[in-house]
């Protein structure tokens, strides 16, 4: 078999939960897309009831490890012994998605210029470009109430109801959010939410007349993406070999 093939499926542990999810803190930091120690990836741990691990509060992204992940439950708070402070507040938007989308075992927020600067548009994402079109109608929009916290737990049903049955939520003036069924797909997705914005912006810097193609063509290219069965899999392994070259201790 070839060892670019597709891993065959086997039931996740914690072990490899771990390992995927300090994978991607490492991905989002050499990617650009982190927020110093703010913003968070979660995962809900396998066979365990409202049992999630996220980043202790205080590390940058680039010093996550598999060992460093903290359980959590539903309200944020620490189910296992740690030496590190959790960021409850943080948690409210992870907890309220995890809690109604049981398809959504992997959520990510991020903080990224790009994101940012789409979050404070009107329009959303634009369908400038084929990477944008993979996401046209297909994003949510959450209007800003103020920095989320668990002072206002109710923003939490308006965060469910806003993302509703999609992937991807563009939360207003704040940042960008998706899920997946896995780390792999929620990280994919975030990947190319993150590339349309910084495509979007980019093309308006230009300061010359846009083009959008029909409708009909953006509805093509998006039903293309939709055929893909792969959902970021290769991708994948691509980037975790890269990190097993790069920074093997990401699984310590």
């Amino acid at each position: 078999m070839s060892s670019l093939s597709p891993a065959p499926a086997t039931a996740p542990t914690e072990k490899t939960m771990r390992e995927d999810l300090a994978a991607a803190y490492r991905l989002m930091a050499l990617f650009g897309m982190t927020d110093l120690v703010y913003t968070h990836l979660s995962v809900r741990l396998p066979g365990r009831a409202h049992a999630y691990l996220v980043n202790p509060f205080g590390f940058l992204f680039e010093e996550i490890t598999a060992s460093s992940l903290v359980v959590v439950d539903a309200d944020g708070l620490p189910r296992q012994d740690t030496s590190w402070p959790i960021n409850p507040a943080g948690f409210v938007i992870h907890s309220a998605i995890h809690c109604s989308r049981p398809d959504a075992a992997c959520v990510m927020h991020t903080h990224t210029l790009a994101g940012m600067v789409v979050a404070s548009q009107e329009q959303g994402i634009l369908p400038l470009n084929q990477i944008n079109m993979e996401f046209y109608g297909r994003v949510g929009f959450h209007a800003y109430e103020g920095i989320a916290a668990d002072d206002n737990l109710s923003e939490r049903e308006r965060l469910v109801r806003d993302l509703g049955t999609r992937n991807a939520l563009i939360l207003q003036n704040h940042g960008l959010l998706t899920v997946g069924g896995t780390i792999a797909q929620a990280f994919y997705r975030m990947y190319y939410l993150e590339q349309s914005c910084r495509i979007q912006i980019a093309a308006q810097s230009t300061g010359v007349k846009l083009h959008i193609p029909s409708e009909a063509q953006i509805l093509r290219a998006r039903g293309q993406f939709e055929d893909d069965p792969d959902e970021g899999r290769l991708i994948w392994q691509a980037l975790r070999r890269k990190l097993d070259r790069e920074q093997p201790d990401y699984r310590d």
